[in-house]
Parts: structure tokens; sequence; C-alpha cells
């Protein structure tokens, strides 16, 4: 389940960025193609946001590192 949460998220990301660049690179920013791809990439975006949360829910972060105390010469 994780892989294919994994490649949902890939999809979806690849998605906001492929449709958000069409939208904002638009000759006509009124037109109706410019809402589709608006739509497409808001849809990328917040499926990718919630695929990247489901896979980073549960996850500790990983412990600092114990400095070690200097010994004095």
């Amino acid at each position: 389940m994780r892989k294919l949460t994994a490649i949902i998220n890939v999809v979806a990301w690849s998605g906001f960025w492929a449709f958000g660049y069409l939208a904002l690179t638009a000759e006509q920013p009124d037109s109706h193609q410019t809402l589709i791809a608006i739509l497409l990439a808001a849809a990328g975006m917040l499926s990718g946001s919630w695929a990247y949360m489901k896979l980073s829910k549960g996850q500790r972060l990983p412990d600092a590192p114990n400095p070690k105390p200097r010994s004095e010469a």
C-alpha cells in the first residue's frame, strides 16, 4: 500500500507542476483552458499533499546526535 501511495504522490506532484506551468504560461489568462489547467494543478497539489502526509504519518524524526564532551588537553 505504501508503494501505491508513493506512486500517487509522484504522479500528483508531476501533474501539479505540469498543469501549473501551463496555467501560468497561457497566452489568454481568462480562457477556458487556463481554468481547467488551474483546477488540475490544484487537484494535483491537494492529492500530492495528501499522499505525502499519509506517507509521513507515524514516521519518527531521527534523534539528534549526542555530542561527545571534549577532553581538556
